[in-house]
Protein backbone atom coordinates (compact mmCIF):
# COMPACT_ATOMS: atom_id res chain seq x y z
CA UNK A 1 0.00 0.00 0.00
CA UNK A 2 1.08 3.58 -0.61
CA UNK A 3 2.04 5.44 2.53
CA UNK A 4 0.22 8.78 2.78
CA UNK A 5 0.56 11.67 5.16
CA UNK A 6 -0.74 15.21 4.70
CA UNK A 7 -0.73 18.20 7.00
CA UNK A 8 -2.76 21.33 6.39
CA UNK A 9 -0.26 23.97 7.50
CA UNK A 10 0.69 27.46 6.36
CA UNK A 11 3.26 27.27 3.61
CA UNK A 12 5.57 29.85 5.16
CA UNK A 13 6.68 27.64 8.03
CA UNK A 14 9.58 25.24 7.95
CA UNK A 15 9.32 22.73 10.81
CA UNK A 16 12.60 21.24 11.92
CA UNK A 17 13.74 18.67 14.43
CA UNK A 18 15.12 19.39 17.86
CA UNK A 19 18.13 17.14 17.48
CA UNK A 20 20.63 19.97 16.97
CA UNK A 21 20.69 20.65 20.72
CA UNK A 22 20.20 17.15 22.12
CA UNK A 23 22.84 15.45 24.20
CA UNK A 24 23.07 12.31 22.10
CA UNK A 25 25.16 10.50 24.67
CA UNK A 26 22.51 10.88 27.33
CA UNK A 27 21.42 7.49 28.63
CA UNK A 28 17.76 6.72 29.07
CA UNK A 29 15.95 3.58 30.09
CA UNK A 30 14.53 1.89 27.00
CA UNK A 31 11.04 0.88 28.01
CA UNK A 32 10.00 -0.58 24.65
CA UNK A 33 6.69 -2.20 23.71
CA UNK A 34 4.83 -4.55 26.01
CA UNK A 35 4.80 -8.21 25.16
CA UNK A 36 1.62 -9.37 23.44
CA UNK A 37 0.22 -5.83 23.16
CA UNK A 38 -2.72 -5.18 20.84
CA UNK A 39 -1.81 -3.19 17.71
CA UNK A 40 -3.89 -0.06 18.43
CA UNK A 41 -2.54 0.22 21.97
CA UNK A 42 1.01 -0.39 20.79
CA UNK A 43 0.59 2.36 18.19
CA UNK A 44 -0.52 4.82 20.85
CA UNK A 45 2.48 3.89 22.97
CA UNK A 46 4.71 4.49 19.95
CA UNK A 47 3.45 8.06 19.68
CA UNK A 48 4.06 8.59 23.40
CA UNK A 49 7.57 7.17 23.07
CA UNK A 50 8.22 9.54 20.15
CA UNK A 51 8.24 12.40 22.65
CA UNK A 52 11.66 11.23 23.84
CA UNK A 53 14.29 12.56 21.40
CA UNK A 54 17.33 10.88 22.95
CA UNK A 55 19.60 8.70 20.84
CA UNK A 56 17.72 9.57 17.65
CA UNK A 57 14.37 8.51 19.14
CA UNK A 58 15.67 5.04 19.95
CA UNK A 59 12.82 4.35 22.35
CA UNK A 60 10.22 4.97 19.63
CA UNK A 61 12.17 2.92 17.05
CA UNK A 62 11.74 -0.15 19.26
CA UNK A 63 8.08 -0.15 18.18
CA UNK A 64 9.01 -0.42 14.48
CA UNK A 65 10.08 -3.33 12.35
CA UNK A 66 13.85 -3.28 11.69
CA UNK A 67 13.42 -2.02 8.08
CA UNK A 68 10.94 0.67 9.19
CA UNK A 69 13.22 1.72 12.06
CA UNK A 70 16.03 2.22 9.57
CA UNK A 71 13.87 4.17 7.10
CA UNK A 72 12.01 6.43 9.55
CA UNK A 73 13.34 9.98 9.33
CA UNK A 74 12.31 11.49 12.67
CA UNK A 75 14.10 14.75 11.97
CA UNK A 76 11.92 16.24 9.23
CA UNK A 77 9.34 17.82 11.56
CA UNK A 78 7.91 17.77 15.07
CA UNK A 79 4.17 18.37 15.02
CA UNK A 80 2.04 18.95 18.11
CA UNK A 81 -1.61 17.87 17.91
CA UNK A 82 -4.46 18.26 20.37
CA UNK A 83 -5.06 14.51 20.33
CA UNK A 84 -4.65 11.55 17.99
CA UNK A 85 -7.63 9.58 16.69
CA UNK A 86 -6.66 6.08 15.54
CA UNK A 87 -9.08 4.07 13.37
CA UNK A 88 -8.57 0.67 11.76
CA UNK A 89 -9.08 0.52 8.01
CA UNK A 90 -11.22 -2.21 6.45
CA UNK A 91 -9.44 -5.36 5.27
CA UNK A 92 -7.46 -6.13 8.42
CA UNK A 93 -5.98 -9.62 8.67
CA UNK A 94 -4.39 -11.63 11.43
CA UNK A 95 -0.95 -10.62 10.09
CA UNK A 96 -1.38 -7.04 8.84
CA UNK A 97 -3.41 -3.98 9.77
CA UNK A 98 -3.65 -0.43 8.48
CA UNK A 99 -4.68 2.53 10.60
CA UNK A 100 -5.92 6.02 9.75
CA UNK A 101 -4.39 8.65 12.03
CA UNK A 102 -6.12 12.01 12.43
CA UNK A 103 -5.74 15.05 14.63
CA UNK A 104 -5.71 18.84 14.73
CA UNK A 105 -2.26 20.37 14.45
CA UNK A 106 -1.89 23.11 17.06
CA UNK A 107 1.84 23.78 16.76
CA UNK A 108 5.31 22.74 15.66
CA UNK A 109 8.61 22.55 17.51
CA UNK A 110 11.38 24.03 15.46
CA UNK A 111 15.12 23.68 15.62
CA UNK A 112 16.25 25.05 18.96
CA UNK A 113 12.98 24.30 20.75
CA UNK A 114 10.87 27.23 19.58
CA UNK A 115 7.14 26.51 19.64
CA UNK A 116 5.21 27.93 16.68
CA UNK A 117 1.39 27.87 16.91
CA UNK A 118 -0.40 26.36 13.94
CA UNK A 119 -3.99 25.60 13.02
CA UNK A 120 -4.45 22.75 10.57
CA UNK A 121 -5.42 19.12 10.05
CA UNK A 122 -3.20 16.07 10.32
CA UNK A 123 -4.00 12.90 8.38
CA UNK A 124 -1.70 9.92 7.92
CA UNK A 125 -1.74 6.20 7.24
CA UNK A 126 0.27 3.76 9.35
CA UNK A 127 0.76 0.07 8.55
CA UNK A 128 1.50 -2.66 11.08
CA UNK A 129 2.46 -6.30 10.77
CA UNK A 130 2.99 -9.28 13.02
CA UNK A 131 6.69 -10.05 13.56
CA UNK A 132 7.56 -13.18 15.56
CA UNK A 133 4.16 -12.98 17.23
CA UNK A 134 4.43 -9.27 18.12
CA UNK A 135 2.83 -6.31 16.36
CA UNK A 136 5.21 -3.71 15.00
CA UNK A 137 4.85 -0.60 12.85
CA UNK A 138 6.06 -1.40 9.34
CA UNK A 139 5.31 1.84 7.47
CA UNK A 140 4.72 5.42 8.68
CA UNK A 141 5.28 9.03 7.59
CA UNK A 142 8.50 10.86 8.35
CA UNK A 143 8.66 13.21 11.32
CA UNK A 144 7.51 13.14 14.90
CA UNK A 145 3.91 13.65 16.00
CA UNK A 146 3.03 14.09 19.66
CA UNK A 147 -0.05 15.08 21.60
CA UNK A 148 -0.02 18.31 23.59
CA UNK A 149 -0.08 16.37 26.87
CA UNK A 150 3.08 14.49 25.83
CA UNK A 151 4.79 17.79 25.10
CA UNK A 152 3.93 19.03 28.58
CA UNK A 153 4.96 15.74 30.19
CA UNK A 154 8.33 15.42 28.45
CA UNK A 155 9.53 18.98 27.76
CA UNK A 156 9.99 22.07 29.91
CA UNK A 157 9.83 25.71 28.77
CA UNK A 158 12.81 27.94 29.56
CA UNK A 159 13.74 31.46 28.50
CA UNK A 160 16.95 32.50 26.83
CA UNK A 161 17.62 36.18 27.47
CA UNK A 162 18.81 38.66 24.86
CA UNK A 163 19.03 42.43 25.06
CA UNK A 164 16.43 44.46 23.25
CA UNK A 165 17.64 46.73 20.45
CA UNK A 166 18.20 49.59 22.92
CA UNK A 167 20.32 47.26 25.11
CA UNK A 168 18.40 48.48 28.17
CA UNK A 169 16.21 45.49 28.99
CA UNK A 170 16.40 41.71 28.63
CA UNK A 171 13.88 39.98 26.38
CA UNK A 172 12.87 36.36 26.92
CA UNK A 173 13.04 33.90 24.01
CA UNK A 174 10.97 30.89 25.08
CA UNK A 175 12.31 27.43 24.23
CA UNK A 176 11.16 23.89 24.98
CA UNK A 177 13.87 21.53 26.25
CA UNK A 178 13.59 17.81 26.83
CA UNK A 179 13.08 17.25 30.57
CA UNK A 180 15.54 14.32 30.57
CA UNK A 181 18.53 16.54 29.84
CA UNK A 182 21.13 15.96 32.56
CA UNK A 183 23.06 19.18 31.87
CA UNK A 184 20.40 21.82 31.45
CA UNK A 185 22.95 24.56 32.07
CA UNK A 186 25.19 23.64 29.13
CA UNK A 187 22.18 23.12 26.86
CA UNK A 188 20.91 26.62 27.68
CA UNK A 189 24.32 28.21 27.12
CA UNK A 190 24.79 26.36 23.82
CA UNK A 191 21.40 27.57 22.62
CA UNK A 192 22.16 31.11 23.78
CA UNK A 193 25.37 31.09 21.74
CA UNK A 194 23.37 30.08 18.65
CA UNK A 195 21.44 33.34 18.95
CA UNK A 196 17.76 34.27 19.13
CA UNK A 197 15.04 32.32 17.37
CA UNK A 198 14.01 33.48 13.92
CA UNK A 199 10.77 34.89 15.28
CA UNK A 200 12.32 36.94 18.12
CA UNK A 201 15.47 38.06 16.26
CA UNK A 202 14.02 41.36 14.91
CA UNK A 203 13.32 42.58 18.45
CA UNK A 204 16.71 41.89 20.02
CA UNK A 205 20.42 42.53 19.61
CA UNK A 206 23.11 39.89 19.98
CA UNK A 207 25.79 41.08 22.39
CA UNK A 208 28.45 38.33 22.17
CA UNK A 209 30.88 38.79 19.24
CA UNK A 210 30.09 36.49 16.33
CA UNK A 211 33.38 34.66 16.84
CA UNK A 212 32.60 33.83 20.50
CA UNK A 213 32.27 30.13 21.27
CA UNK A 214 31.23 28.08 24.28
CA UNK A 215 34.01 25.57 24.93
CA UNK A 216 32.24 23.69 27.70
CA UNK A 217 31.94 23.40 31.46
CA UNK A 218 34.13 21.57 33.97
CA UNK A 219 34.55 21.82 37.72
CA UNK A 220 31.86 24.48 37.86
CA UNK A 221 33.53 26.80 35.35
CA UNK A 222 31.89 27.81 32.07
CA UNK A 223 34.61 28.46 29.49
CA UNK A 224 34.46 30.57 26.34
CA UNK A 225 36.79 31.56 23.52
CA UNK A 226 36.77 34.29 20.88
CA UNK A 227 36.19 37.13 23.35
CA UNK A 228 39.75 38.45 23.42
CA UNK A 229 38.83 41.60 21.49
CA UNK A 230 35.55 42.26 23.31
CA UNK A 231 35.42 45.40 25.45
CA UNK A 232 34.41 45.46 29.11
CA UNK A 233 30.85 46.58 28.34
CA UNK A 234 30.22 43.74 25.91
CA UNK A 235 31.68 41.23 28.35
CA UNK A 236 29.46 42.56 31.13
CA UNK A 237 26.34 42.40 28.98
CA UNK A 238 27.19 38.87 27.89
CA UNK A 239 27.64 37.86 31.52
CA UNK A 240 24.22 39.35 32.33
CA UNK A 241 22.60 37.31 29.56
CA UNK A 242 24.25 34.13 30.79
CA UNK A 243 23.43 34.79 34.42
CA UNK A 244 19.73 35.51 34.01
CA UNK A 245 19.28 32.65 31.53
CA UNK A 246 20.75 30.23 34.08
CA UNK A 247 19.13 31.82 37.13
CA UNK A 248 15.61 31.78 35.67
CA UNK A 249 16.09 28.06 34.97
CA UNK A 250 17.00 27.56 38.65
CA UNK A 251 20.61 26.59 37.95
CA UNK A 252 22.38 26.99 41.33
CA UNK A 253 24.54 30.09 41.87
CA UNK A 254 27.23 31.45 41.89
CA UNK A 255 28.46 31.24 38.30
CA UNK A 256 32.07 31.26 37.15
CA UNK A 257 32.76 32.36 33.56
CA UNK A 258 36.17 32.31 31.93
CA UNK A 259 37.25 33.62 28.54
CA UNK A 260 40.75 32.77 27.35
CA UNK A 261 41.61 31.44 30.81
CA UNK A 262 40.68 34.72 32.53
CA UNK A 263 37.45 35.81 34.27
CA UNK A 264 34.87 37.07 31.80
CA UNK A 265 34.51 40.13 34.05
CA UNK A 266 37.93 40.96 35.39
CA UNK A 267 36.74 42.25 38.78
CA UNK A 268 34.24 39.42 39.36
CA UNK A 269 35.61 35.86 39.16
CA UNK A 270 32.17 34.69 40.31
CA UNK A 271 28.82 36.37 39.66
CA UNK A 272 25.31 36.09 41.04
CA UNK A 273 22.02 37.55 39.73
CA UNK A 274 22.23 40.49 42.13
CA UNK A 275 25.28 41.68 40.20
CA UNK A 276 22.83 42.51 37.38
CA UNK A 277 19.83 43.45 39.49
CA UNK A 278 18.82 46.32 37.20
CA UNK A 279 18.14 43.77 34.44
CA UNK A 280 16.13 41.37 36.59
CA UNK A 281 13.39 39.75 34.45
CA UNK A 282 11.64 38.81 37.69
CA UNK A 283 10.94 42.45 38.59
CA UNK A 284 7.54 42.31 36.98
CA UNK A 285 6.78 39.10 38.85
CA UNK A 286 7.74 40.30 42.33
CA UNK A 287 7.68 44.09 42.56
CA UNK A 288 4.78 45.88 44.19
CA UNK A 289 2.62 47.43 41.48
CA UNK A 290 0.28 50.38 42.08
CA UNK A 291 -3.39 49.67 41.37
CA UNK A 292 -5.72 52.19 39.77
CA UNK A 293 -9.27 52.06 38.49
CA UNK A 294 -11.34 53.80 35.84
CA UNK A 295 -14.74 54.52 37.33
CA UNK A 296 -17.42 56.88 36.03
CA UNK A 297 -14.94 58.35 33.56
CA UNK A 298 -12.38 59.20 36.26
CA UNK A 299 -9.13 57.60 37.42
CA UNK A 300 -8.87 56.50 41.04
CA UNK A 301 -5.92 55.17 42.99
CA UNK A 302 -6.69 52.05 45.04
CA UNK A 303 -4.82 51.95 48.33
CA UNK A 304 -5.68 50.37 51.69
CA UNK A 305 -8.94 49.13 50.13
CA UNK A 306 -9.99 52.70 49.40
CA UNK A 307 -10.54 54.42 46.03
CA UNK A 308 -9.26 58.00 45.88
CA UNK A 309 -9.39 60.22 42.75
CA UNK A 310 -5.93 60.99 41.39
CA UNK A 311 -4.81 64.60 41.43
CA UNK A 312 -5.48 66.75 38.41
CA UNK A 313 -7.89 66.56 35.46
CA UNK A 314 -7.77 62.76 35.18
CA UNK A 315 -9.34 62.46 38.61
CA UNK A 316 -12.21 64.81 37.79
CA UNK A 317 -12.76 64.39 34.04
CA UNK A 318 -15.90 62.25 34.03
CA UNK A 319 -15.55 61.32 30.35
CA UNK A 320 -12.49 59.04 30.14
CA UNK A 321 -12.92 55.89 28.08
CA UNK A 322 -9.65 54.08 28.85
CA UNK A 323 -6.24 54.68 30.40
CA UNK A 324 -2.82 53.23 31.12
CA UNK A 325 -0.37 54.23 33.85
CA UNK A 326 3.25 53.50 34.63
CA UNK A 327 4.74 52.73 38.02
CA UNK A 328 6.39 56.16 37.85
CA UNK A 329 2.96 57.81 37.65
CA UNK A 330 2.94 58.75 33.97
CA UNK A 331 -0.57 58.43 32.53
CA UNK A 332 -2.13 58.29 29.09
CA UNK A 333 -5.90 58.36 28.73
CA UNK A 334 -8.55 58.47 26.02
CA UNK A 335 -11.24 61.09 26.53
CA UNK A 336 -14.65 61.02 24.90
CA UNK A 337 -15.41 64.28 23.12
CA UNK A 338 -18.83 63.93 21.53
CA UNK A 339 -18.50 61.77 18.43
CA UNK A 340 -14.69 61.68 18.59
CA UNK A 341 -12.02 60.60 21.06
CA UNK A 342 -8.93 62.48 22.23
CA UNK A 343 -5.67 61.08 23.58
CA UNK A 344 -4.25 63.02 26.53
CA UNK A 345 -1.04 62.41 28.45
CA UNK A 346 0.26 63.80 31.70
CA UNK A 347 2.43 66.88 31.29
CA UNK A 348 3.71 67.49 34.80
CA UNK A 349 2.26 69.12 37.94
CA UNK A 350 -1.03 67.29 37.48
CA UNK A 351 -1.81 68.80 34.06
CA UNK A 352 -2.54 66.90 30.85
CA UNK A 353 -1.75 67.61 27.22
CA UNK A 354 -4.00 66.83 24.27
CA UNK A 355 -2.06 64.81 21.70
CA UNK A 356 -4.39 63.64 18.94
CA UNK A 357 -8.03 63.11 18.00
CA UNK A 358 -9.72 60.32 16.03
CA UNK A 359 -13.08 58.64 15.65
CA UNK A 360 -11.88 55.82 17.89
CA UNK A 361 -8.69 55.39 19.93
CA UNK A 362 -7.74 52.15 21.61
CA UNK A 363 -6.57 51.92 25.20
CA UNK A 364 -2.99 53.31 25.40
CA UNK A 365 -0.07 50.98 26.15
CA UNK A 366 3.32 52.13 27.42
CA UNK A 367 6.70 50.86 26.26
CA UNK A 368 9.44 49.98 28.75
CA UNK A 369 10.30 53.66 28.40
CA UNK A 370 7.53 55.58 30.21
CA UNK A 371 7.93 58.45 27.73
CA UNK A 372 6.45 56.41 24.87
CA UNK A 373 2.94 54.98 24.47
CA UNK A 374 1.09 53.25 21.62
CA UNK A 375 -2.53 53.58 20.49
CA UNK A 376 -4.60 52.31 17.56
CA UNK A 377 -6.57 54.94 15.63
CA UNK A 378 -9.87 53.96 14.03
CA UNK A 379 -9.02 50.29 14.31
CA UNK A 380 -6.29 50.53 11.67
CA UNK A 381 -3.40 52.92 12.25
CA UNK A 382 -0.96 52.22 15.08
CA UNK A 383 0.72 55.37 16.38
CA UNK A 384 3.63 55.73 18.78
CA UNK A 385 3.46 58.89 20.92
CA UNK A 386 6.84 59.95 22.31
CA UNK A 387 7.75 62.77 24.67
CA UNK A 388 11.28 64.11 24.23
CA UNK A 389 13.27 64.17 27.46
CA UNK A 390 15.33 67.12 26.23
CA UNK A 391 12.65 69.40 24.75
CA UNK A 392 9.49 68.00 26.43
CA UNK A 393 7.80 68.09 23.03
CA UNK A 394 5.46 65.27 21.98
CA UNK A 395 5.87 63.58 18.60
CA UNK A 396 3.47 61.24 16.79
CA UNK A 397 5.23 58.47 14.87
CA UNK A 398 3.47 55.85 12.72
CA UNK A 399 4.21 52.19 13.43
CA UNK A 400 4.69 49.94 10.42
CA UNK A 401 1.86 47.38 10.48
CA UNK A 402 2.21 46.03 6.95
CA UNK A 403 2.40 42.53 8.44
CA UNK A 404 -1.29 42.88 9.41
CA UNK A 405 -2.54 43.68 5.91
CA UNK A 406 -3.66 40.13 5.17
CA UNK A 407 -5.65 39.86 8.41
CA UNK A 408 -9.35 40.66 8.27
CA UNK A 409 -10.93 42.94 10.86
CA UNK A 410 -10.00 45.95 12.95
CA UNK A 411 -7.45 46.09 15.75
CA UNK A 412 -9.61 46.66 18.80
CA UNK A 413 -6.83 46.40 21.39
CA UNK A 414 -3.02 46.46 21.48
CA UNK A 415 -0.94 45.75 24.58
CA UNK A 416 2.85 45.89 24.77
CA UNK A 417 4.78 43.50 26.98
CA UNK A 418 6.82 44.88 29.86
CA UNK A 419 9.98 44.88 27.75
CA UNK A 420 8.12 46.53 24.86
CA UNK A 421 9.39 43.79 22.53
CA UNK A 422 6.12 41.91 22.08
CA UNK A 423 2.72 43.24 21.03
CA UNK A 424 -0.51 41.39 21.80
CA UNK A 425 -3.44 42.42 19.63
CA UNK A 426 -7.12 41.64 19.29
CA UNK A 427 -8.29 41.57 15.68
CA UNK A 428 -11.88 40.57 14.97
CA UNK A 429 -12.04 38.82 18.36
CA UNK A 430 -8.89 36.77 17.74
CA UNK A 431 -5.61 36.95 19.67
CA UNK A 432 -2.39 37.71 17.82
CA UNK A 433 1.15 38.27 19.08
CA UNK A 434 3.89 39.97 17.09
CA UNK A 435 7.39 41.18 17.90
CA UNK A 436 8.46 44.82 17.78
CA UNK A 437 11.41 45.57 15.52
CA UNK A 438 13.34 48.83 15.32
CA UNK A 439 14.34 49.47 11.68
CA UNK A 440 15.88 52.82 12.67
CA UNK A 441 16.30 54.94 15.80
CA UNK A 442 12.84 56.52 15.71
CA UNK A 443 10.83 53.90 13.87
CA UNK A 444 9.02 50.76 14.99
CA UNK A 445 7.36 47.88 13.17
CA UNK A 446 5.24 44.93 14.24
CA UNK A 447 6.57 41.80 12.53
CA UNK A 448 6.32 38.00 12.73
CA UNK A 449 2.67 38.16 13.74
CA UNK A 450 1.07 34.86 14.73
CA UNK A 451 -2.40 33.95 15.88
CA UNK A 452 -2.44 32.15 19.20
CA UNK A 453 -5.39 30.68 21.06
CA UNK A 454 -7.36 29.79 17.95
CA UNK A 455 -9.57 27.79 20.34
CA UNK A 456 -11.22 31.04 21.43
CA UNK A 457 -12.90 31.25 18.01
CA UNK A 458 -13.17 35.00 17.76
CA UNK A 459 -14.71 35.56 21.21
CA UNK A 460 -11.85 37.63 22.71
CA UNK A 461 -12.81 41.07 24.02
CA UNK A 462 -9.84 42.02 26.20
CA UNK A 463 -6.20 41.02 26.53
CA UNK A 464 -3.26 41.97 28.72
CA UNK A 465 0.14 40.63 29.74
CA UNK A 466 0.69 38.88 33.03
CA UNK A 467 3.98 39.45 34.89
CA UNK A 468 5.19 35.93 34.05
CA UNK A 469 4.91 36.62 30.31
CA UNK A 470 1.64 34.83 29.67
CA UNK A 471 -1.55 36.51 28.46
CA UNK A 472 -4.85 37.02 30.25
CA UNK A 473 -7.82 37.07 27.86
CA UNK A 474 -11.40 38.09 28.56
CA UNK A 475 -14.10 36.76 26.24
CA UNK A 476 -17.80 36.68 25.50
CA UNK A 477 -17.92 32.89 26.06
CA UNK A 478 -20.61 32.20 28.66
CA UNK A 479 -19.10 29.02 30.12
CA UNK A 480 -15.43 30.11 30.06
CA UNK A 481 -15.18 33.91 30.21
CA UNK A 482 -11.46 34.21 31.14
CA UNK A 483 -8.45 32.36 29.77
CA UNK A 484 -4.72 32.09 30.34
CA UNK A 485 -2.68 31.81 27.15
CA UNK A 486 1.06 31.15 27.04
CA UNK A 487 3.01 33.71 25.03
CA UNK A 488 4.04 31.15 22.40
CA UNK A 489 0.53 29.67 22.19
CA UNK A 490 1.65 26.29 23.54
CA UNK A 491 -1.07 26.21 26.18
CA UNK A 492 -4.56 27.68 26.40
CA UNK A 493 -6.44 27.08 29.64
CA UNK A 494 -9.73 28.34 31.01
CA UNK A 495 -9.64 30.03 34.42
CA UNK A 496 -12.26 29.71 37.11
CA UNK A 497 -15.71 30.68 35.85
CA UNK A 498 -17.26 30.74 39.31
CA UNK A 499 -18.99 34.05 40.10
CA UNK A 500 -17.96 35.76 36.86
CA UNK A 501 -20.39 36.58 34.05
CA UNK A 502 -19.54 37.15 30.39
CA UNK A 503 -18.82 39.41 28.66
CA UNK A 504 -15.45 40.17 30.24
CA UNK A 505 -14.46 43.52 28.74
CA UNK A 506 -11.25 44.27 30.64
CA UNK A 507 -8.42 42.23 32.18
CA UNK A 508 -5.15 43.02 33.93
CA UNK A 509 -2.76 41.32 36.34
CA UNK A 510 -0.30 42.06 39.13
CA UNK A 511 2.22 39.52 40.47
CA UNK A 512 -0.34 38.16 42.95
CA UNK A 513 -3.75 38.99 41.52
CA UNK A 514 -5.72 38.83 38.29
CA UNK A 515 -8.41 41.42 37.61
CA UNK A 516 -11.40 41.27 35.28
CA UNK A 517 -14.39 43.49 34.60
CA UNK A 518 -17.39 41.34 33.77
CA UNK A 519 -20.99 42.26 33.03
CA UNK A 520 -21.48 43.55 36.57
CA UNK A 521 -18.33 44.58 38.46
CA UNK A 522 -14.56 44.67 38.78
CA UNK A 523 -13.44 41.30 40.15
CA UNK A 524 -10.19 39.80 41.36
CA UNK A 525 -8.74 36.30 41.66
CA UNK A 526 -5.46 35.23 43.27
CA UNK A 527 -2.88 33.90 40.82
CA UNK A 528 -2.19 30.19 41.12
CA UNK A 529 -5.57 29.53 42.72
CA UNK A 530 -7.51 26.29 42.32
CA UNK A 531 -10.34 25.89 39.82
CA UNK A 532 -12.88 26.35 42.61
CA UNK A 533 -11.62 29.77 43.70
CA UNK A 534 -14.29 32.45 43.56
CA UNK A 535 -13.82 35.78 41.81
CA UNK A 536 -14.52 38.54 44.32
CA UNK A 537 -15.18 42.25 43.97
CA UNK A 538 -12.07 44.42 44.19
CA UNK A 539 -11.90 46.06 47.64
CA UNK A 540 -12.62 49.75 47.26
CA UNK A 541 -14.63 49.19 44.08
CA UNK A 542 -17.59 47.29 45.50
CA UNK A 543 -20.95 48.28 44.11
CA UNK A 544 -19.61 50.13 41.06
CA UNK A 545 -18.66 48.80 37.64
CA UNK A 546 -15.01 49.71 37.18
CA UNK A 547 -11.94 48.80 35.17
CA UNK A 548 -8.90 47.82 37.26
CA UNK A 549 -5.59 49.18 35.91
CA UNK A 550 -2.29 47.69 37.08
CA UNK A 551 0.55 50.17 36.61
CA UNK A 552 3.67 48.73 34.99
Amino acid sequence: MVLSGCVGLPTDTDPQSLRSFEASSQAEEDLGPEEGQQPDLLLRDFYRASASPTANHSQARAYLTPPAAERWDSGTSTLIVDRLDITTQAGATSQERTFDIRGNVIGTLRDGGSYIPENGAYEATVEMELVDGEWRVSSLPSGVVMERTDLRNNYEPHNLYFFDTTERVLVGDRRWIFAGEKRLDTVLISMLMQGPSERVAPAVSTVPPSQAEFIGASEGVYRFSGLEEADAQSRGQFAAQLTWTLAMANVPTPYTYEAGGMPLIESRPQVVPDDFAELNPRVGMTAATPLYALTDGRIYEISSNQATPVDGPLGTAGNLESADLTAEGTAAAVREDGETSTLVITAGEGSVEEVLTANTISRPSFEFDPNAAWVVLNGEDVVRVVRSESTDEVAQLPVDTSSLEDLEGEVSMLRLSRSGSYAAMLIDGRVYVGVVSRPSAGSRAIVNVQEIAAELSGTALAVDWQPDGSLLVGTSALETPVWRVEQDGSSVSALSSANITAPVVSVSASPNTMYATDARAALQLPTGGSENVIWREVPGLQGVRSVAIVAN
